[in-house]
């Protein structure tokens, strides 16, 4: 389904703590300036609806959109645009989104659509990154928690041979737990935690990783699971290319080398990211003009 020929179109990425916004070319996906904002000042439903709003008008800066395509963290109901999220931006539980944004932009219900955060990013780099023209892709967002989408001839798929169900690898069993408890912020800082006993954000870790033994040794095991899960999440999919993004990508020269050796005998190409912090927000615009969702 493509829809409103060539007028722009307004995207977001919505974050855990963050929302960015960009008005679209259709078509060309390239993006106008990202207006950004942190959730701290909008711990309500009413004060997200106006921050969506507000970037909303200040990434237009005047000009006309056809709708809004937001990028949104799970659980929730892209079909409906109702949130299901209780523990990440747990005051927009049960809200119907769609309406209220609407309603405040002034359109129909129809102009305001959802895509799974993972699924937008992946769709970026199909549509203008490093998935562009692939038969097979695998999209991995890592920060907070561990996201993932799945991709042949350029289209989204969530069964079939190699892929999980949903396409959601956070919540596959791994070692002790799953997934996210070994491949996330919360395990570099876990790890860093264990050997130093002092509580540090990710991205502190990072900074420190060049003459911090135990901050270099949090990235290392964190490559190493990540390269283990991947064997197992990617072997029988066999994706021509396999993108990293999200945060925890911006320090990939810390953890690549242990997940490389993981991965030696498959032959499998691990990239990062071409569009960074801009994926998910191109990645909107293309499921704005393909129609294309993952119910997640």
């Amino acid at each position: 389904m493509t829809t409103d020929g060539d007028q722009p179109v307004l995207v977001y990425d919505v974050g855990g703590s963050h929302v960015s916004a960009a008005l679209c070319e259709n078509g060309t996906y390239r993006l106008g300036p990202v207006a950004s904002a942190s959730h701290a000042d909008s711990q309500t439903a009413e004060g997200f609806l106006h921050l969506v709003h507000s970037l909303g008008k200040q990434a237009a800066n005047g000009s006309s959109a056809c709708g809004a395509q937001l990028a949104m963290p799970g659980p929730f109901d892209f079909d409906s645009g109702v949130s299901l999220m209780e523990h990440k931006l747990p005051y927009l539980y049960g809200l119907n989104l769609r309406e209220l944004l609407a309603r405040r932009f002034g359109w129909q219900p129809e102009q305001v659509r959802f895509v799974h955060d993972a699924a937008a990013f992946l769709l970026g780099e199909i549509g203008a990154g490093a998935a562009r023209g692939v038969h097979r892709a695998i999209g991995i967002t890592l920060g907070t928690g561990i996201g993932s989408a799945y991709s042949v001839d350029g289209c989204l798929v969530t069964d079939g041979s190699g892929v999980p169900p949903g396409g959601e690898i956070w919540n596959l069993p791994y070692e002790a737990g799953i997934v996210e408890d070994s491949i996330s912020a919360r395990a570099i800082q876990k790890s860093y935690e264990r050997h130093t006993k002092l509580h540090a954000e990710a991205v502190d870790i990072a900074a420190k990783a060049g003459d911090d033994t135990a901050a270099s040794q949090a990235f290392t095991e964190f490559g190493r699971h990540l390269g283990s899960v991947l064997r197992s999440v990617a072997g029988e999919f066999r994706p021509d290319v396999l993108i990293l993004g999200g945060g925890i990508a911006r320090s990939a020269c810390l953890f690549l080398p242990p997940a490389h050796s993981e991965l030696a005998d498959l032959n499998l190409r691990l990239k990062v990211s071409e569009l960074g912090d801009e994926a998910a927000l191109v990645g909107a615009a293309v499921a704005w003009r393909t129609g294309c969702n993952v119910p997640r």
